[in-house]
C-alpha cells in the first residue's frame, strides 16, 4: 500500500479540517437548532436583484467577455467602484491599489505565502479567525499573540521569533466585529497596533469582512485610513486590507478584495497568475451591477434583521443563563462570545449538546493558536429567527446550569 504520508511535503501536516466546515453539516438536520455557522441568512440575499444581473449579462455585448478569460487584477468597473467606497472610509486609493480576490480567504492565503517562510512569525490575537490560522498554517509559521491593549513589548516579540528560528512578519486582526468574539478594536487600540507594526517593521494585515455591520455605536476609521492620514499616501503604507461582499451580498459568488501598497499588490498579482488565472469574470460582473444599484439599501436591510437577532440573542442570555458564564455583546457582525468557567470543556459540552439538548456552536479552542481557550465557544445570531434563539438558548442554559452543579 502506499505511503502518501511520506510523499507530502511538511506543510500538509499542519493542515486540519475546520471544525466550524463539520459542523456546517448540522443544518441539514432538522432536530438540530444550530448556532454554528457564522453564514448570512439566504433569506436576505438579493436574488432577484442578481437574476437580473446575469440576464442583463447575457443579453448585451458583453457577454464575450463575462465568459472569456479576464485580467488577473479584477474586473475594472468593480474596483472602481471599491475606490468610491473606500474613499468614503478614508482609505484613498487607484486601481493598482485594488485586486479582486476569489473571496477574502484566499486572499489571506496568498498573504501567507507572500510573507511567510517556514519558522517566521505572524502576530494573531488570542483568539482569531479560525479561517486565518488555516491560511497561514500551510506557511509553517509560528504564532505570537498580538494585544491591541499594548502590554507587550516589540523586543518581547523580536526574542520569541529569533528563538522559533525565523523573523516577525505581520500582525493580522479583524478589528469590527471580529469572528470569532465580535468585539471592536477601538480607536486607541488601532494606533496602538500600527505603531507596533511600524516598530517591527512588519506589515499589517486588517481583515475587515464585518465592517460595513455595524449596528450600534459610531464607526471608527479603518487601521488604513488611520496610517494613510499620517502617511499621505497609501503607497507609503505597511496595513494591507483584506474585504469581501460574502457577508453583504451573497457569499457563493467568491469575490473578495485586498487593498494596499501597489508593489504589495503586483506581488499578489502574480500569486493569483499562477494559482487560477483570475477570479469568475461573470461572477465579478453581477457583484458590480448589483452593488452599483443598491448596495446601501441591501446593507441596511441585513443590518435591521441581524441587529434584531443580535438583541434577541442577547436578551435570552441574559435570561437563561446561569451566574459564572459572561459573554460579549457586539456593536455589530454575526458573533457573540461565551466563556465559562474554568475548567469546564467546550467541546465536551458540544458533544453533550448534540446528545441531549440538540444545539449547535463551536468551541473556543479552535480559535486559539496555542491551543488555549478551552473553557469558551462562539454562537452566531445571523441564521436563527427569534423563536430558534428563545429556545436554543433557553436549551443551552438548563444544559451547562446542569454541568456547573454537575
Amino acid at each position: 500500500m502506499l505511503n502518501w504520508e511520506n510523499m507530502f511535503a511538511t506543510r500538509s501536516s499542519r493542515m486540519r479540517a475546520s471544525e466550524i466546515r463539520e459542523l456546517l453539516k448540522l443544518l441539514d438536520r432538522p432536530d438540530i437548532i444550530s448556532f454554528a455557522g457564522g453564514i448570512p441568512d439566504p433569506a436576505l440575499f438579493p436574488d432577484k436583484e442578481f437574476k437580473a444581473a446575469y440576464a442583463d449579462i447575457f443579453d448585451s455585448a458583453a457577454v464575450g467577455s463575462a465568459l472569456q478569460y479576464s485580467v488577473s487584477e479584477g474586473y475594472k468597473p468593480l474596483r472602481e467602484w471599491l475606490i468610491g467606497q473606500l474613499a468614503a472610509l478614508g482609505i484613498p486609493c487607484e486601481l493598482d491599489n485594488v485586486f479582486i480576490v476569489s473571496g477574502s480567504q484566499q486572499g489571506l492565503d496568498y498573504l501567507g505565502k507572500l510573507f511567510l517562510s517556514p519558522n517566521d512569525t505572524a502576530l494573531v490575537t488570542w483568539p482569531t479567525y479560525l479561517g486565518a490560522l488555516q491560511a497561514f498554517n500551510a506557511y509553517e509559521p509560528s504564532y505570537d499573540q498580538l494585544t491591541p491593549s499594548g502590554n507587550r513589548t516589540p523586543d518581547s516579540y523580536r526574542v520569541q521569533a529569533a528563538a522559533a528560528g525565523g523573523k516577525v512578519k505581520f500582525a493580522y486582526l479583524s478589528a469590527d466585529f471580529s469572528n470569532p468574539t465580535g468585539e471592536t478594536v477601538d480607536l486607541a487600540g488601532r494606533e496602538k497596533v500600527l505603531a507596533l507594526a511600524e516598530e517591527l517593521d512588519i506589515a499589517l494585515i486588517e481583515d475587515a469582512a464585518y465592517q460595513s455591520l455595524r449596528f450600534d455605536g459610531d464607526p471608527i476609521p479603518p487601521i488604513l485610513a488611520l496610517e494613510i492620514a499620517k502617511k499621505g499616501n497609501i503607497n507609503n503604507t505597511r496595513t494591507i486590507y483584506c474585504g469581501s461582499f460574502s457577508k453583504t451580498l451573497a457569499p457563493g459568488l467568491r469575490v473578495g478584495f485586498i487593498v494596499g501598497n501597489a508593489p504589495v499588490i503586483r506581488k499578489l498579482v502574480l500569486m493569483k497568475q499562477a494559482a487560477d488565472l483570475h477570479s469568475s469574470t461573470i461572477n465579478q460582473m453581477a457583484i458590480a451591477h448589483v452593488a452599483e444599484r443598491g448596495f446601501d439599501a441591501q446593507v441596511a436591510k441585513i443590518k435591521s434583521v441581524y441587529s434584531h437577532r443580535r438583541n434577541v440573542m442577547l436578551a435570552a442570555l441574559e435570561k437563561y443563563m446561569p451566574a459564572g458564564i459572561s459573554w460579549t455583546k457586539p456593536e455589530g457582525g454575526m458573533f457573540i462570545w461565551i466563556t465559562l468557567p474554568k475548567g469546564m470543556d467546550g467541546a465536551q459540552l458540544l458533544a453533550k449538546s448534540l446528545e441531549t439538548a440538540k444545539v449547535a456552536f463551536v468551541p473556543g479552542k479552535a480559535f486559539f493558536a496555542d491551543g488555549s481557550g478551552a473553557n469558551t465557544f462562539r454562537v452566531s445570531f445571523s441564521s436563527s429567527n427569534d423563536q430558534m434563539i428563545e429556545e436554543g438558548i433557553s436549551r443551552l442554559g438548563k444544559l451547562i446550569a446542569s454541568e456547573i452543579g454537575g
